[in-house]
């Protein structure tokens, strides 16, 4: 689904990664680990081609994401759901409407999925929420929403970004089992988090993988904390 090999990127003088080697197979689960500033959230974005290599090879979907046009690397993202650490929503508008919007970005008729939607809604535990207001909701509840968000659009790969770090024990663990349900369901899955509690958990449900990134390169790959 995503290899990179040998892959960095810099930001003007400064590497912010090097030597980058990684593999994501069809149906696996991923955690990455780290230190603050070791470069998590900036491989995800390379992994969602919001940014792309300086150096390296990588590809997605079995092709090179140096050779993609605009208009690729749009097409290419549809099939890429992400959770970002800061999760933004519009203010203004309800629930159901915030969460529809990768719908009406993408062209879909907002009506013919509206069944789906609500479903999606029920799945995170949702659907008596889907006329609040963004302010109106919970930490835990807006984290709900964010990966409702990431998945309305069905993507093959999902990429959350310290998907737990604001909320508590109990939330959690709740968000991880709706992560493991979806990648029961076929779906690949990276999780970048500092919780090693998290990962703990993860490893008693389902198979995963850990990786540790650290020095600016990943210094491990394996299946043990």
């Amino acid at each position: 689904m995503i290899d990179l090999s040998q892959v960095a990127y810099s930001y003007g003088n400064d590497a912010l990664l090097s030597d980058i080697s990684l593999h994501l197979a069809p149906g696996s689960f991923h955690f990455l680990t780290g230190p603050s500033g070791a470069g998590k959230s900036t491989l995800l974005k390379l992994c969602y081609m919001e940014l792309l290599p300086t150096a390296g090879q990588m590809s997605i979907f079995g092709r090179d994401v140096t050779g993609l046009g605009r208009d690729d690397i749009a097409r290419t993202r549809r099939r890429i759901g992400v959770v970002h650490q800061d999760c933004q929503f519009l203010d203004h508008l309800p629930l159901e409407e915030n969460l529809a919007l990768p719908l009406t970005v993408s062209g879909r008729d907002e009506t013919a999925e509206a069944s789906n939607l609500h479903e999606l809604m029920t799945w995170v535990g949702l659907s008596k929420r889907a006329t609040a207001l963004p302010p109106q909701l919970s930490g835990g509840e807006r984290q709900r929403a964010a990966l409702a968000r990431a998945v309305i659009m069905d993507p093959e790969i999902l990429l959350a970004d310290e998907p737990t770090g604001n909320v508590d024990w109990e939330m959690s663990l709740r968000l991880l089992q709706l992560l493991v349900e979806l990648n029961r369901m076929g779906k690949t899955i990276l999780v970048a988090t500092h919780d090693l509690n998290l990962i703990r958990a993860a490893k008693s449900q389902v198979q995963t993988r850990v990786l540790r990134i650290a020095n600016r390169t990943l210094i491990h790959a394996g299946a043990d904390l």
